[in-house]
């Protein structure tokens, strides 16, 4: 028996114990729980075999209310012009929204979350906007990055469920700067999953940071992430190109400003991934 009270074969949480509270271990079937799955009884690929791959919905925020005190995002066009060529060129239903209030985004993003995705094979979203740790700006303010992406959760959009759920986030994410280092070269069946299966989250910059982004071209993030999907769409896994990604944003960009202390800056992008199986954009 552990510290915490646990029975040897039940599940438990690995959380303290409250007092007041029953114990985890109390709180779980009285039997063991069996998850061995018979052999071969699923795919390790989620599968295209569907009439369409799916939406793409891009949030294109250029221009915010006086009142935010935010500034114009020049070059996010470009960014949303290349996200709405690659992911058209992979077969995606691609919507662009431009200059979206806080409300405009939640409706958007709850009508999609409520349509039939029976006959999709994915989801992708891909929001350009200013942002800040969790929060994700509107023309007229911020709303919790959360909030948007948990419209679809397996429990509140059902036709997605057991299918990449892809966000793309080119924005910022606090106002840390990174200097940079030098370094040497050289399914058969029904199962039960969890509401938060099946996402992929793909921050243009580490927590805390900054995200560049040229006036003229663009930001790094969706230059990179356009450039390889393109390049390696046809064969790669998603978190192969992400891999790639994260090399060509890292390796390739340095900031050039003329603000005292953001010249010669650099940035990581941040995967954060939910997906229980290999992404692939063709079969």
């Amino acid at each position: 028996m552990s510290e915490n009270g646990d029975k040897a074969g039940q599940d438990s949480t690995d959380a303290r114990v409250d007092g007041s509270q029953q114990s985890t271990a109390s709180l779980s079937s009285s039997s063991p729980m069996d998850v061995d799955a018979k052999i071969n009884s699923h795919s390790f690929r989620y599968s295209l075999d569907f009439p369409s791959i799916g939406q793409c919905i891009i949030i294109n925020n250029k221009n915010f209310d006086r009142t935010t005190g935010m500034n114009q995002r020049n070059g996010t066009d470009v960014d949303a012009a290349n996200a709405m060529k690659v992911f058209a060129k992979f077969g995606y239903k691609v919507k662009v929204y431009n200059d979206q209030s806080v409300e405009q985004m939640k409706q958007v993003l709850l009508a999609a979350s409520k349509e039939d995705h029976s006959h999709s094979a994915s989801f992708v979203c891909v929001l350009l906007s200013h942002g800040d740790e969790g929060v994700f700006f509107g023309t007229d303010g911020s709303v919790e990055l959360k909030y948007l992406t948990s419209l679809f959760r397996g429990d509140r959009c059902k036709t997605l469920v057991g299918k990449p759920k892809l966000f793309f986030i080119q924005a910022c994410r606090g106002t840390d700067l990174d200097a940079g280092i030098e370094t040497d070269s050289g399914d058969d069946g029904q199962t039960r999953i969890p509401v938060e299966a099946d996402f992929l989250y793909a921050f243009s910059t580490a927590p805390g940071y900054y995200s560049w982004r040229n006036t003229m071209t663009g930001s790094w993030f969706m230059q990179s992430l356009c450039d390889m999907i393109s390049m390696f769409g046809k064969e790669l896994e998603l978190q192969h190109i992400m891999i790639r990604v994260n090399h060509k944003v890292a390796v390739d960009f340095e900031s050039i400003s003329n603000v005292p202390g953001f010249n010669a800056k650099k940035q990581i992008p941040c995967i954060v991934s939910m997906l229980t199986k290999e992404m692939y954009f063709c079969p």
